[in-house]
């Protein structure tokens, strides 16, 4: 959709009445400013998309900052994590920065604060700092350290920062305002004691700043015009504003926060504490498992970017947080891969079929279209012989008149080959067909242009030549979890609702065209769905991830309720 033909978000809105009211063009400027604790997820998608698609709309420069300061959680992996899925989307950001880049800043800021009598060193606990600070309904009541002198202030902060003293004996906490209704203006905490190795800065520092403390600052000194936040910071925006009013200068351009909604996504958990679990407990086999919402995890399944894309255009940008349904993010990956995978033919519970009247050991080679949304993608050689396995769904003994496939009696067309007719079928001992045995009409060559060729039937099957059959191992792939809110319920923990069946393995046979396909490949696999090639493939055992299926098969699921 183009800028021209779709309204303005609200953001945008604020940008607009900005620029009006005499912002020059030229001095905005964005960020996303992930913290590296851990994978980026498709939450985070609608905020890469809404900063990164402001950058483009206005031809603003938008800052990849990460906000590193908590080395107990953050790692280079996750860093390195969070740019890949960043450019994998399509974006380029304008400069790199890290919180960590300004620790010197924030400090000297801070010391200045300690000065003016604007912050104070604590040193009561953190569960006597907890009572003393009220509930929503009670003001607060003033540390018994909140009037130390600016000199034993200054001193302790130094020794803080120079590693004299233990975690948890000594705080830096800002000093306004102890009755304010706002919870969060009430002395919060600028800097704690943490005698950790940072990613960046080794053992360079004892003392980390706060979140609150270093984002607006950091957007201050990065000169960012909008600092686009969720909407759990609206609370945070007077705390935001007020550090900015210690140090931001006339003649400097003054960040301004905004909120924004989040889009939860249904069947799935977000918060990286629960992927975390996820990951550390074996429920899957890592962050980039292809069941998990990250998008290193979508990626792998075979979700492409312009579908990501696409998806957080449809959802938006809003005031109020909503769960999306998973079935909007699956649409836009079926419609892209429609465009654009090629289409194969591989079978996934195979049942054998012989052709009695196809003389043995003769072959032939069949011309099938590559993609018909995409005439430019060509057709490919498809191998036909004697002994084909299609699905075996798709052949009854006895069927009634709506079962449009093959059964005892009936005829089909198999995929850009013959009209077959089921004569009989072979059970095993247990009553399991095992093999159906077919004649076929030599005369009814798809393509072919003769009388036999142009003969309706109603039902067309995929199958594959058993000779020249590929083994590949197809990991099916549903929803993690059984419930649309897992992480919903006060009474019940969210791994109560794992789907057992989130991930089910088979072996497939598929045509030889596959052969020789490259991690990451995308396909249709014709009347089954959408699938990739994943990173565990080796030469001589090909893996396949499915993305989607062919249709919203859980919609009918729901329906039957």
């Amino acid at each position: 959709m183009s800028d021209e033909s779709r309204s303005l978000n609200f953001i945008e809105h604020i940008i607009e009445d900005d620029l009006s009211n005499g912002m020059p063009k030229d001095d905005l400027r964005f960020r996303f400013p992930p913290e590296p604790n851990g994978y980026l997820h498709i939450g985070h998608a609608s905020s890469i998309c809404l900063n990164f698609g402001l950058g483009m709309r206005y031809g603003a420069p938008v800052n990849l900052r990460f906000d590193d300061t908590n080395p107990a959680k953050e790692e280079q992996e996750y860093v390195e994590a969070i740019k890949k899925d960043i450019e994998w989307l399509g974006y380029e950001w304008d400069t790199e920065c890290y919180a960590s880049d300004y620790f010197q800043q924030l400090y000297d800021w801070a010391v200045v604060l300690i000065k003016e009598g604007k912050a104070y060193v604590d040193s009561q606990s953190s569960e006597a700092m907890a009572e003393q600070k009220g509930t929503p309904t009670t003001p607060g009541t003033n540390s018994p350290f909140r009037d130390r002198s600016v000199e034993e202030n200054l001193q302790l902060f130094e020794g803080m920062k120079n590693g004299d003293f233990d975690e948890n004996t000594h705080v830096l906490r800002a000093k306004i305002d102890m009755a304010s209704p706002n919870m969060l203006l009430r002395d919060p905490i600028m800097y704690r004691i943490l005698h950790r190795a940072h990613h960046r800065t080794n053992t360079d520092w004892c003392i980390y700043p706060m979140y609150d403390w270093t984002h607006g600052e950091s957007d201050y000194i990065e000169q960012i015009t909008h600092s686009l936040c969720t909407l759990e910071f609206l609370p945070h925006r007077p705390l935001y504003n007020w550090f900015l009013d210690q140090v931001t200068e006339s003649d400097k351009i003054r960040p301004k926060q905004r909120e924004f909604a989040r889009r939860n996504l249904s069947h799935t958990v977000v918060s990286k504490r629960k992927l975390l679990k996820l990951v550390e407990e074996g429920v899957v086999s890592g962050w980039d498992d292809p069941r998990m919402p990250t998008l290193s995890g979508l990626r792998r399944r075979g979700y492409t970017p312009e579908s990501i894309r696409s998806f957080a255009d449809t959802i938006g940008i809003a005031k109020r947080e909503n769960v999306v349904d998973v079935s909007l993010l699956e649409f836009h990956a079926r419609e892209h891969l429609n465009k654009i995978a090629p289409r194969v033919m591989g079978v996934l519970n195979p049942l054998k079929i012989v052709i009695t009247n196809y003389p043995e050991g003769e072959e032939e080679w069949l011309e099938a279209e590559n993609n018909p949304e995409d005439p430019s993608a060509g057709n490919r050689q498809v191998p036909f012989s004697r002994e084909l396995y299609i699905e075996k769904e798709d052949f009854r003994e006895e069927a009634n008149r709506k079962f449009f496939r093959l059964k005892l009696g009936g005829e089909v067309r198999l995929k850009n080959a013959y009209i077959i007719k089921a004569e009989s079928c072979t059970k095993d001992t247990d009553g399991n067909i095992i093999e159906v045995q077919c004649t076929y009409d030599p005369k009814s060559k798809s393509g072919s242009g003769t009388e036999e060729s142009l003969r309706k039937v109603k039902g067309t099957l995929h199958w594959v030549s058993v000779k020249h059959a590929i083994p590949a191992e197809v990991r099916l792939y549903d929803r993690l979890f059984t419930d649309a809110v897992p992480d919903g319920h006060k009474e019940k923990d969210f791994m109560e609702f794992l789907n057992p069946n989130s991930l089910e393995k088979v072996t497939a046979y598929l045509e030889p065209s596959m052969k020789d396909v490259n991690e990451g490949d995308q396909f249709q696999f014709q009347r089954l769905g959408y699938f990739n090639v994943d990173k565990d493939s080796e030469p001589g055992k090909l893996v396949f991830n499915r993305t989607v299926t062919l249709r919203d098969t859980w919609a009918k699921i729901e329906q039957s309720k």
